[in-house]
């Protein structure tokens, strides 16, 4: 006999729509595999003034709470974003003993903790498989596929706005402000983007990622985080001479007693997989101590992939209300008494080879004078490019170092930025040393 598991959905924007046509469109497909029939019970909205015909037998609301108060439903699904309101729709459903499936990355980053912590008190889950990759099954794999592997490294793309704006850099030589006005008329920016060009959702989504991986209670202040807005066209041309592309990449690199946390655009060699993910797409890279590397690949965002990974979530949750296994595998993967304190690398730490664009006057002696200072440093060059091309009154010259820690490269840059002949801050963008050589 099938069992009907009743769904309020609060947010029937983008995402909202979308997970709402995924549960119409394969309403027939789900219950074969599982035995359930997922019924959207209830919608609520301050926008929203009426659902598509196909929407009968739903009823629309503008007030949340007609939803987590309503006895007869399982599962609410908040997709309003933003970590306020939003956090008292779930903190409130988990009270009232209702199932959450959630889509929003900068809340669980945030505040995480108080609600895995609440949802574990009251014994009910917490599905959040579309917070990190759209309609990548990213959660799933770390959760479960990837649970008897130490995870030894997380690298990846994570953001397809960021990733858009370099790959049309590269391809094209259009700078950075141009790209951006084009991806926003299309569609893949909002009309604010610091989130995406700045790093910070990107920082948001490791987060998590880290959390699950290492079992360690990691924090968004946790995460250095540095963004695509300084990258210019001429950076592109020169990566390209060293055989490189410039990422977006977020990385974390497990130490066993620390590990890395940060964002930033990073020179990927041309023949690494993250190198070859281009235009909107996001890429997902692990190391595990069993497996090795694995790669997860796909649309990063988007009404029906993210709709798609809320539904995901909204069966999961269906199956063990059916079979009354709740919590049967850990939201975090990690049991909540096993989660450890974060013990994360100090940024002033890390090692790795480095390119830098110098700006300077054309005059005999810059280039002696800037190395010297980097010997000072224990910073050994690899290559340089020296060219006569003109950029606003100055050269560049172009390095690419041996590794080095980074707080010497923040010593002798900030000796080389103060120098006569310097003309514009240095460019300074960290080299991911290739894991697969």
């Amino acid at each position: 006999m099938t069992k009907e598991i009743q769904v309020g959905l609060i947010g029937f924007g983008t995402v909202g729509s979308g997970t709402a046509q995924v549960l119409y469109e394969q309403a027939d497909r789900i219950t074969k595999r599982t035995g359930a029939s997922i019924v959207l019970k209830k919608v609520a909205d301050i926008c929203t003034e009426s659902l598509p015909s196909h929407f009968t037998d739903t009823q629309l609301t503008k007030d949340a709470a007609d939803i987590i108060n309503d006895p007869e439903i399982d599962i609410i699904i908040e997709l309003i974003g933003g970590t306020t309101i939003a956090k008292k729709f779930i903190l409130d459903a988990i009270a009232k003993g209702k199932h959450v499936v959630t889509a929003n990355k900068a809340l669980l980053s945030t505040h995480g903790m108080e609600i895995f912590s609440a949802a574990a008190k009251n014994n009910v889950e917490i599905g959040f498989e579309a917070s990190v990759g759209g309609g990548i099954p990213l959660i799933k794999s770390l959760k479960e596929g990837l649970v008897a592997n130490k995870i030894l490294t997380i690298m990846g793309i994570m953001n397809g706005t960021g990733n858009y704006i370099l790959t049309q850099m590269t391809d094209h030589g259009t700078p950075f402000d141009e790209v951006l006005k084009d991806a926003q008329e299309k569609g893949y920016a909002e009309a604010d983007p610091t989130y995406d060009v700045e790093g910070i959702d990107t920082a948001h989504k490791l987060v998590i990622l880290m959390t699950m991986a290492y079992g360690m209670d990691v924090r968004l202040e946790d995460v250095r985080c540095e963004g695509i807005t300084r990258i210019e066209p001429i950076d592109i041309e020169f990566a390209k001479e060293f055989g490189y592309r410039i990422k977006l990449l977020a990385i974390s690199r497990n130490h066993g007693e620390h590990v890395e946390a940060r964002v930033h655009p990073t020179l990927v060699p041309e023949k690494h997989m993250l190198a070859n993910i281009n235009g909107a797409y996001n890429g997902f890279y692990f190391t595990g101590d069993m497996v090795d590397n694995v790669l997860l690949y796909g649309q990063g965002a988007g009404m029906m992939p993210t709709g798609s990974a809320v539904a995901a979530d909204v069966v999961d949750i269906a199956r063990n209300i059916m079979h009354n296994s709740i919590n049967r595998v850990p939201s975090l993967s990690y049991l909540p008494d096993q989660i450890q304190p974060r013990r994360i690398t100090p940024m002033e730490n890390i090692r790795c080879p480095y390119y830098f664009r110098f700006s300077t006057l054309d005059k005999p002696g810059v280039l002696s004078k800037i190395s010297g200072i980097l010997s000072k440093y224990d910073i050994s060059i690899e290559s340089v490019i020296q060219k006569s091309r003109k950029m606003k009154g100055s050269v560049p010259i172009v390095m690419h170092t041996y590794e080095a820690q980074e707080d010497a490269v923040e010593k002798a840059l900030e000796e080389i930025n103060a120098l006569e002949t310097t003309t514009a801050e240095t460019v300074k963008i960290r080299v991911l040393v290739d894991d697969e050589e």
